[in-house]
């Protein structure tokens, strides 16, 4: 079966820097922080105190008053990203073209852990046969996809890859695959995240996965020597992907093209990456192998970069592994910096940055880097972003269990 081309041509985001892939790249060429005390929850007495939340979200905004109801907020996160997308993208809700080649996958890495808490909370009080008739729609990872499907007719494959940290760019890679192989025309992809809430917060620090700190430009310190832990994130990204053919066709703006996309596994431990990022270092090979594009070719990677000891060193050495002398000659950053870390969103934020990146020429700052680390030795575009022009990006999304995906960014020239 002949390849086809896969361009992007709709992107909508709502996460801790915006409510649209507007107001966040503003913010992200600005150096804004997203991360600032927790307001969900009373933190008094807790270890860890901050977040990355997404500010005054309304979903009302984007969706009906009754349907965001049946909605956790991870699904409404999700929904608002897609309705942004698909306006951005020139597609309608109700179009008279043929869905059935038309297809969703969103991931979510723990889908309505708040409405888990909340409604556990009220059978414990009222009884559990009292639990609501939506609680497990409304929890269920996979929702998120479907209600989007749903909304947009979208009635091709729809699914939900769950691979924790790497889920939003395994959602990407594989709707990437689904155009690129035939099987569908137009795909709607992306990931949500919906986890600061106490119970999730207390989890990752009784792991001690968190950063502990309360100063906000010290808390999400990617490859920083003084890096403690990450800084949970929340919201939401989603993209369009087309055939090129049927973007033409349509007169569609294109924003870049997908050409490459790697999905390994450390097979390694729960939580920790294997040794010398192996199994990353073997995803960011895979896309560029699927791609057919050379390692000297790639100008910017955006790193999973999560601000923990053992990723940061270890993604360093998966970048050396796969790129030789060219790591020192690449710009390298993690925008997590400012978003703190979407979880199964990641990927699809990042995805959108990848992609503005190489519209705009303009690369984002790793901000608040202060402490150079002799493990992490690489340009990590240190507190100012750079005005460059790069033909290639590639983004890394690293996840517990060992899940690896990356992604291969193509600028476009049309």
């Amino acid at each position: 079966m002949e390849k086809k081309r896969v361009v992007i041509t709709g992107m909508g985001t709502v996460n801790p820097l915006g409510h649209s892939v507007a107001e966040s790249w503003q913010a992200v060429r600005q150096g804004v922080c997203g991360i600032a005390p927790i307001t969900r929850y009373d933190t008094t007495g807790r270890k860890v105190t901050l977040a990355g939340e997404v500010k005054d979200f309304d979903p009302e905004g984007w969706m009906e008053k009754k349907d965001a109801k049946r909605m956790g907020l991870y699904a409404q996160f999700a929904m608002a990203a897609a309705v942004e997308a698909m306006a951005d993208a020139g597609l309608s809700e109700n179009g008279e073209e043929d869905r059935t080649r038309w297809g969703c996958v969103i991931s979510s890495g723990i889908g309505g852990m708040d409405i888990t808490v909340g409604e556990t909370l009220k059978a414990e009080e009222k009884g559990y046969d009292r639990v609501s008739p939506f609680f497990i729609p409304m929890i269920i990872a996979n929702m998120a996809a479907g209600l989007v499907a749903i909304r947009f007719g979208l009635k091709g494959m729809c699914t939900c890859p769950v691979t924790a940290c790497a889920g939003g760019s395994n959602a990407v890679g594989d709707a990437f695959r689904s155009v690129r192989d035939g099987y569908a025309d137009v795909m709607v992809c992306g990931g949500t995240e919906a986890s600061v809430n106490a119970l999730a917060i207390g989890g990752f620090t009784s792991m001690k996965a968190l950063c502990a700190g309360a100063d906000p430009d010290r808390a999400s310190i990617p490859f920083d020597a003084e890096r403690s832990g990450f800084v949970m994130g929340e919201g939401a990204a989603v993209l369009v992907l087309e055939t090129l053919e049927h973007a033409q066709a349509r007169g569609a703006h294109i924003y870049a093209e997908v050409v490459g996309y790697g999905a390994t596994c450390d097979a390694y431990h729960m939580t920790a990456p294997a040794p010398a990022g192996e199994g990353g270092a073997r995803a960011m090979a895979e896309a560029l192998a699927d791609a057919g594009v050379a390692p000297e070719a790639v100008g910017y990677v955006n790193a999973h970069g999560t601000s923990t000891a053992l990723n940061d060193a270890g993604e360093t050495a998966a970048i050396k592994t796969v790129f030789g002398p060219h790591a020192y000659q690449m710009a390298v950053s993690s925008t997590k910096a400012m978003t703190g870390h979407l979880l199964g969103a990641a990927g699809a934020v990042e995805a959108v940055f990848c992609a503005m990146a190489l519209k705009d020429g303009y690369l984002p700052a790793t901000i608040h880097y202060q402490v150079p680390d002799p493990a992490c030795d690489l340009d990590y575009i240190p507190n100012e972003g750079r005005a460059q022009r790069v033909d290639y990006a590639l983004s890394n999304s690293l996840g517990f269990g060992g899940h690896n995906a990356c992604l291969l960014f193509k600028r476009w020239e049309g």
